[in-house]
């Protein structure tokens, strides 16, 4: 057994600022499981348990009522929408910011964290104010057979300012570290712009895009007031599912509102699912664009 004493006492030192001791260390663990189970699993539990708890026949059925199926093809559908339109910008907004110099980026930074800082029924009621019947352009549209309150048009601007920081915060942190070394080589080896982006860029990015991809369809998926807000309420056209799970909650319909829930956390395993198959497929790959 190696002698403490033989040990340099700066290496001592290291050890004992890095090193806890084994009462402190598991009940830091357990501190965290009881936390994790109190805020996340418990929720979940209930919310299973509530859904299935009347047997998965009458789940099933409250899922294959009109208003429900809408419900949840407007959610998956304005996702769709929105998570792609978000991650362009969020690569155009980050790559103008990491890649050039130019005046006023730090404007631009502070307007795409605005999202962050705005209440989303504040920026429901700024979407009614600007296209609501009561303003001239939203008259204009209604008249002209668009109209965006109360509307599909609405549910996706909605869901697409309250989710557009989050690709653009992912992936910012990511290319400012990684510099302009490697694709100023590469344009000056004659690779064009889109090939610089294509062979360079984009490959090392590809995990923090990745993850900002799954936060923005989480939140598109599970916002609930901004849209509160522009949609209106109107069953089978503008309620997306958490609006639909408090409409079920609010009748009575304890099944069909825990049901839908059960159906939204599923969405979000499928998405932290994928999310841990594609990290253990591309391990290696992982591990060498970290250690780069």
């Amino acid at each position: 057994m190696t002698d403490t004493l033989s040990i340099p006492a700066p290496l001592r030192r290291y050890r004992q600022a890095t090193t806890e001791p084994a009462l402190i260390k598991w009940a830091l663990i357990g501190l965290c499981l009881a936390i994790l189970a109190v805020l996340l699993f418990a929720p979940l539990i209930a919310v299973f348990g509530e859904a299935l708890g009347s047997g998965w026949a009458l789940a099933l059925a409250s899922l294959s009522e009109p208003d429900a199926r809408a419900a949840i093809r407007l959610t998956l559908m304005v996702a769709a929408i929105a998570v792609p339109l978000n991650a362009a910008f969020g690569i155009a907004a980050a790559w103008a910011i990491t890649k050039f110099d130019w005046r006023g980026k730090a404007w631009v930074i502070t307007l795409i964290d605005l999202p962050f800082s705005v209440s989303p029924v504040v920026a429901g009621l700024l979407f009614v104010l600007m296209f609501g019947a009561n303003s001239a352009l939203g008259a204009w549209l209604v008249a002209n057979g668009f109209p965006i309150v109360f509307a599909v048009p609405g549910i996706v601007l909605a869901t697409l300012f309250i989710t557009f920081p989050f690709v653009a915060r992912e992936l910012i942190p990511v290319m400012l570290e990684q510099g302009r070394a490697e694709e100023e080589a590469a344009l000056t080896l004659g690779a064009s712009g889109w090939r610089t982006f294509l062979t360079v860029t984009l490959p090392n990015i590809r995990w923090a895009l990745l993850y900002g991809v799954l936060l923005c369809n989480a939140r598109a998926m599970g916002e609930f007031g901004a849209v509160a807000v522009v949609s209106g309420k109107i069953r089978g056209e503008t309620t997306t599912m958490p609006l639909m799970i408090e409409m079920f909650y609010n009748e009575y319909l304890s099944v069909a509102a825990f049901t839908m829930a059960g159906v939204l956390a599923l969405l979000a395993f499928v998405t932290l699912t994928l999310k841990t198959a594609l990290e253990w497929r591309f391990a290696d790959q992982l591990a060498a664009t970290h250690r780069h």
